[in-house]
């Protein structure tokens, strides 16, 4: 069955990429629950689980299912490209009770007992759940966040750059398998049947660390959005950058051949710093250098600017 949105020029026009920390955080949930179906993420998992003691996970747990719907008020559509963790908290936390009662009752939970206190007190259910998902915030996601925002970014700017370049068609040809492009409609395979216009607003293009291997999707009375696994998540908990050759280091200085080095995937300046353990003011010094040079090229992405390699960046690393 498929979940199937119709196209106007204007709705391709209006395409916009985002992605969402409270999105990763409720997801992150099922990788707890089945890590067998999510065995990539097992060297977080195996870092976290250590922690969770502290967090009392009933009520997180019985609205978020191992399969199934998962309350929407949970992962509100990101309302700007690169959303704060707090102020997606607060958005959760505005839910007016009878919305959030009547997105629970649609949960099938295998602890109805946690999902009738929940529904008997609607209001204090979403005080509540709130609280968990930021005290499981601070235990679980928020020391990681840097790297999967890393990831997420990366993504971002390759599709970004494949819609300016190949349009609409070239963006869904490999963005996921269950998702197809029929000229003027999007199809998701999913395990239920929904079909609607667009209506102008466009689409919200999600990429995600903890839904692979699922798409995910959301449509009215939310905005539509369709959530998909970012691409080189594979990598995600991989150990660090390697040493660069000692040629390479030679050639251009130790520390901007690591930085050439870690631009495998497009970042930001914060997040090379971050990989890097640099002050964001010494690699935007040595990324202007080599952007001086022709080894990195840059794009702006919302308030952000991104940096890749050039061809002859990528040919200098990879002896290409």
């Amino acid at each position: 069955m498929p979940v199937e949105w119709r196209f106007t020029p204007d709705d391709v026009a209006r395409l916009r990429f985002a992605f969402s920390p409270i999105w990763e955080l409720v997801a992150s949930l099922r990788v707890l629950r089945a890590p067998s179906r999510h065995s990539l993420h097992l060297p977080w998992l195996r870092a976290v689980r250590p922690r969770l003691g502290e967090v009392d996970l009933t009520d997180l747990f019985a609205l978020v299912p191992v399969r199934g719907y998962i309350p929407d008020f949970l992962t509100p559509p990101p309302d700007t490209p690169l959303p704060d963790f707090a102020a997606e908290l607060e958005r959760v936390r505005a839910t007016p009770p009878h919305k959030a009662y009547e997105e629970a009752a649609w949960v099938q939970t295998p602890d109805p007992a946690a999902l009738r206190r929940f529904a008997d007190d609607p209001a204090a259910g979403v005080r509540r759940v709130a609280d968990r998902l930021w005290e499981y915030w601070t235990v679980a996601l928020e020391e990681s966040w840097p790297r999967i925002r890393a990831l997420l970014e990366a993504d971002v700017m390759w599709r970004a750059r494949t819609l300016a370049t190949g349009g609409a068609r070239e963006l869904f040809t490999d963005l996921h398998p269950r998702v197809s492009w029929h000229g003027d409609r999007l199809v998701a395979a999913k395990s239920y049947d929904y079909e609607g216009d667009l209506g102008g607003d466009g689409l919200v293009l999600m990429p995600s660390a903890f839904s692979w291997p699922d798409v995910w999707v959301m449509y009215e009375p939310y905005r539509p959005m369709l959530c998909y696994p970012a691409r080189g998540v594979g990598t995600l908990w991989a150990e660090g950058t390697p040493c660069t050759r000692e040629a390479l280091a030679a050639l251009i200085g130790r520390t901007r051949a690591r930085v050439l080095t870690a631009l495998a995937e497009p970042g930001s300046t914060t997040a090379l710093a971050r990989r890097l353990g640099l002050t964001p003011g010494a690699v935007s010094q040595h990324l202007a250098v080599l952007s001086g040079a022709g080894l990195v090229a840059r794009q702006r992405l919302g308030r952000e600017v991104l940096y890749r390699r050039t061809a002859a960046g990528e040919s200098l690393v990879t002896g290409g």
